[in-house]
């Protein structure tokens, strides 16, 4: 019997690949970029030359720029009478997308999400819990939070979830409390991201921290493990006869 095949898309870190195989589960990275850790169990090349082969699970980490509701303001038009000569209220790095293209980006990130959702298999996607996806799709199926996994930090993810099982947190790690609200490690008191601007602080911002890694791949690696997917496959080939017949 072979191990299950995960794909863990979007991805070219290897904490959340290791915590799957710690369980048995064949699991494989994706990305355009090579691996950080070196790992033959990668594939580097668009998601999308392998996200339909045959894998009994998945995990998509698709990038956020366009989806998140930071930065908001990026989507409107420049108002140029208000703001002469900027458009904007703040000067706009070279390579930033605004107005139409921008809202064009978010168009095609969102079909991006909905292909995803739309695979075969078992999955789960990672977003920003405050994401215009809760808008054009759904809301998220599951909120969680780095430190409701053992980790100091403060960083609110959404699960939008296919036939995977919510993750139960395992350690809640308590902030400092500032003027009575809780901040953690990666926070000022003020609550803002401690990452110092660089080029890579996306890179850095968007690696799944270690506590939920270890969930993932703990909770959905057992799953997989128990043969879970077989019954999950079986219900999503039936669900469209049983709509009908139901109709």
């Amino acid at each position: 019997m072979r191990a299950p095949r995960f794909l863990i898309g979007y991805s070219c870190c290897g904490v959340t690949r290791e915590a799957f195989e710690r369980q048995g589960v064949e699991a494989w990275t994706c990305d355009v970029r090579p691996a950080r850790d070196g790992s033959p169990r990668h594939l580097q090349c668009d998601i999308w030359d392998v996200a339909e082969d045959d894998w009994d699970g998945g995990l998509f980490h698709p990038m956020c720029t366009y989806l998140t509701v930071s930065a908001a303001w990026a989507f409107n038009d420049p108002d140029y009478d208000r703001y002469p000569g900027v458009g904007y209220h703040q000067k706009i790095k070279p390579g930033t997308l605004t107005g139409e293209a921008r809202r064009e980006a978010r168009r095609e990130a969102i079909k991006g999400f909905r292909r995803i959702l739309d695979l075969p298999y078992p999955k789960a996607i990672e977003n920003p819990g405050a994401s215009f996806i809760s808008k054009a799709i759904r809301p998220a199926d599951q909120l969680i939070q780095p430190y409701q996994f053992g980790d100091d930090a403060s960083k609110l993810t959404g699960l939008w979830l296919d036939r995977l099982p919510p993750l139960t947190p395992t350690k809640r790690i308590p902030g400092r409390v500032v003027n009575g609200k809780e901040r953690w490690a990666n926070q000022t008191d003020s609550g803002q991201n401690r990452v110092s601007p660089s080029e890579d602080r996306w890179l850095e911002r968007s690696e799944t921290y270690a506590g939920i890694a270890a969930a993932m791949g703990g909770q959905w690696g057992r799953w997989l493990m128990d043969g879970a997917p077989a019954m999950a496959r079986t219900l999503f080939a039936f669900a469209p006869e049983q709509q009908e017949a139901e109709g």
